[in-house]
């Protein structure tokens, strides 16, 4: 005689059987912050959870069965993620990076071009208002270049600087991961502009160029092109 099935075309003892024996986490906090949840689509409060697994008999827990990997838990959805999602940035701070880096890239072009032109100023100054600093003027960015001229040592028009290719790469190098070739490119064009409103390229704007567009993970090819691109009016 053929085991009587369920509904589903589960076998009636092994239904029981699932009823008798299980598996149950136990889930203990362990931290907690803020994060972008995947599930939820915007920045959510979290929980970092550590859990310890156990068989369990009539849903009582009675031989342990290991540590389960730790698990982030939204606190608005209630679903669970691995901790990798932890490494993508709020919207709150992604929008900041996105901020201080046409911030950052806007003072390395205009202390490559050399004379800070006010067509370069008013240039730099429109995209790094756009990006977030809405009080950010022509004259706020001439006196940071001339700060960081006289910090580094440096001369206008100079190849771009060690110090100078150091504080792109901090600025970008976290942000490019998070950002699509677009977004990318679009911080190098922006930058092109800047170089591109007092005339022609300097030797030291496209060195600076080049930094930037490394820092965004663009490679040399595209750079080129994309150079090219900002030079042609639209």
């Amino acid at each position: 005689m053929l085991p009587e099935r369920g509904p589903h075309g589960h076998t009636a003892a092994a239904a029981g059987l699932s009823r008798l024996l299980g598996i149950r986490t136990a889930w203990t906090a362990v931290g907690d912050g803020e994060f972008f949840c995947p599930g939820c689509g915007g920045d959510r409060n979290y929980q970092r959870l550590t859990g310890r697994r156990r068989f369990t008999l009539l849903g009582v827990p009675v031989l342990p069965r290991g540590e389960s990997a730790p698990t982030v838990e939204c606190a608005a959805c209630r679903r669970h993620f691995g901790t990798d999602v932890l490494d993508h940035p709020t919207t709150t701070r992604f929008s900041a990076m996105l901020r201080d880096a046409v911030h950052t890239v806007a003072l390395a072009v205009l202390a490559a071009g050399g004379t800070c032109s006010r067509a370069s100023l008013e240039t730099a100054a429109t995209g790094v208002r756009a990006a977030g600093f809405d009080d950010c003027t022509e004259e706020q960015l001439a006196a940071l270049v001339e700060a960081l001229e006289a910090d580094t040592g440096r001369f206008t028009g100079e190849p771009c600087t060690a110090g100078l290719a150091i504080e792109l790469h901090e600025a970008l190098d976290p942000l490019a991961p998070h950002l699509a070739a677009p977004g990318r490119e679009s911080i190098l064009l922006q930058g092109a502009r800047i170089a591109l409103a007092d005339g022609p390229y300097t030797p030291a704007e496209r060195d600076a160029l080049a930094t930037v567009g490394a820092a965004l993970t663009i490679c040399t090819t595209d750079v080129t092109r994309l150079l090219a691109a900002a030079r042609t009016p639209s």
